[in-house]
């Protein structure tokens, strides 16, 4: 049985602190792999400032050439939008369940507003989950406390976020130490977020 983290995300464009914490998931902890779920639109973002999926997808692709223990995965694309990530689980249990346990990779941020998820109970059930730190105000919900599916990992404090790295980029500012190279090869070539 292969133990994946899924670490779900827009990933508009993914960055170092991104390849940090899933690197870290994998070397750090008992998951064999993490996955980068690609999503295509959250119910809880604007979809203006997006670039076309296959565009992310592609970064994505050009990050984790290097470590075989990430992989993208697209599989968001193809399922009705707006899309859950309780759906995802589902379908992903459906197509790999049999040598696949799926777990849930988040920041203590998302672990914050969990409550608040479509079928979040359910999740919670059926899956395990991997919470790293991030640096963010109130208080987790005292259900999630001591949780037995919840684990925390201690990994780095990672504080770079995709919408600094597209503000930056578009003002002229050198952006190319919080990319992987690749990613921001392919950028600067598409000039993307200009």
């Amino acid at each position: 049985m292969k133990k994946v983290g899924l670490f779900f995300g827009t990933f508009n464009p993914i960055h170092i602190g991104h390849l940090v914490i899933a690197n870290h998931l994998v070397e750090y902890s008992d998951l064999d792999e993490v996955w980068f779920v690609i999503t295509p639109q959250s119910p809880f973002k604007v979809k203006q400032s997006l670039l076309d999926n296959n565009h992310r997808y592609q970064m994505v692709f050009e990050a984790v050439q290097d470590y075989p223990k990430l992989q993208p995965c697209k599989i968001e694309f193809d399922l009705p939008q707006p899309n859950y990530t309780s759906d995802t689980l589902a379908h992903l249990d459906d197509k790999y369940g049999e040598d696949h346990q799926f777990s849930l990779i988040m920041g203590e941020d998302n672990l914050k507003s969990f409550h608040k998820w479509k079928n979040y109970e359910a999740i919670l059930e059926l899956h395990s989950i991997y919470v790293y730190p991030r640096i963010s105000h109130g208080e987790i919900e005292h259900q999630f406390k001591g949780h037995s599916k919840i684990t925390k990992v201690d990994a780095p404090i990672m504080e770079i976020s995709s919408t600094f790295i597209r503000k930056s980029h578009k003002a002229g500012k050198n952006v190319r130490p919080l990319l992987p190279h690749a990613v921001w090869k392919y950028m600067d070539e598409m000039n993307f977020y200009r």
